[in-house]
């Protein structure tokens, strides 16, 4: 590939990974609130809790962003230890009992609880795009390939962006006789076509049971965009799951803002949570939909979150901070914060363990 060549593709892939951002900055949708529905429904889709923080910056900003992206040379230094070999990962999958958490990658996680194996936002091919090759990349691979996973027994979806929904590891999912699937308003269209016995959609705060496990879909401070005109149509989340022993709280990409506190009055502690630290820079443009390892550590705090696992980061790099700078602050907020070092889960790609 020619220098040329290689630049105008790079910037393909730079121009479609800041996209929805840039689009998000320069484009309205209509926040009137719809008489008679929840304060976070409006005429043009949905929006944050009161009292959200917003994502700031002009045209020029964000164009500085893109042209940063663009500019990378897309070349990332994986430590030795970040991602665990498949065979090493298979083992943990076989020789951990009971329930237990393996990370994937990214904000990808396998969760066993209450006898179900559970798949949350499984981004599990190499670009988060709607036109591979063309995207970014992930510069980490995922544990395992959607085709190699066990059988699912239940899919988790936060929201429709392609590093979290991404259609071509769902068109391979195996999934388990009854699997179900479960996810934010609006997103029926993209798992009712495949063989899910049940499609769940589920509205903040909205709670159901299956077979012992209760899902309770939570509020989030992020945004939705898959295409050039459905900003905010379909809704985004976070879910707390309850099993036999065990709680669990999930994020979907967020920012920090009073909701989490608001929440906190309806739960009781939660065993495990899985809190997103990275894609946080600038923070002029993603402090409304991007949490900073502090705001991670301080969701857990709000929420009363007994040990935290850091979630996306060391996959793929969508924003300017160094791609393996959050788990050191992550680390030390989370100590600042009175955390023990065993209560602060920073695992690698292909890791078991057991909850």
């Amino acid at each position: 590939m020619s220098k040329k060549t290689g630049l105008t593709r790079r910037a393909a892939n730079r121009l479609l990974s800041t996209l929805p951002f840039l689009l998000a900055a320069c484009a309205g949708s209509s926040e009137r609130a719809l008489a008679g529905k929840p304060d976070h429904h409006t005429a043009g889709g949905f929006r944050n809790p009161p009292g959200s923080p917003e994502s700031g910056g002009g045209f020029g900003d964000w164009a500085g962003f893109f042209w940063r992206n663009t500019n990378r040379d897309g070349g990332t230094a994986l430590p030795d230890d970040h991602v665990l070999p498949k065979d090493v990962v298979k083992a943990g999958l076989r020789t951990v009992d009971g329930d237990r958490l393996t990370w994937l990658g990214h904000a990808s996680f396998l969760i066993r609880l209450a006898g179900k194996t559970i798949i949350t936002d499984p981004f599990l091919s190499d670009h988060a795009s709607p036109i591979p090759p063309f995207g970014p990349k992930r510069f980490a691979p995922p544990a395992l390939r959607a085709n190699e996973l066990p059988p699912i027994d239940l899919l988790l979806l936060t929201h429709n962006h392609y590093d979290h929904l991404d259609l071509p590891s769902l068109d391979v999912l195996p999934l388990a006789n009854g699997a179900r699937a479960v996810l934010p308003l609006g997103l029926m269209g993209y798992a009712e076509n495949r063989d899910f016995a049940e499609v769940i959609e589920m509205d903040w705060h909205g709670q159901i049971m299956i077979d012992g496990l209760q899902i309770t879909a939570l509020p989030a401070i992020h945004m939705s965009k898959r295409g050039f005109f459905d900003r905010n149509r379909t809704l985004w989340t976070s879910y707390a799951l309850r099993g036999p022993g065990q709680s669990l709280y999930i994020a979907g990409d967020t920012a920090h803002g009073p909701v989490f506190k608001e929440m906190k009055s309806t739960f009781d502690d939660f065993d495990l949570g899985l809190v997103p630290i990275g894609a946080y820079e600038p923070r002029l443009l993603m402090q409304g939909v991007h949490a900073t390892p502090e705001d991670a550590v301080q969701i857990g705090r709000d929420l009363g979150i007994k040990r935290l696992v850091a979630k996306h980061w060391g996959t793929i790099q969508l924003t300017d901070e160094p791609p393996f700078e959050p788990p050191g602050r992550f680390r030390t907020a989370a100590r600042t914060a009175g955390y023990a070092d065993e209560d602060v889960w920073v695992m690698k790609i292909g890791e078991t363990r057991a909850i």
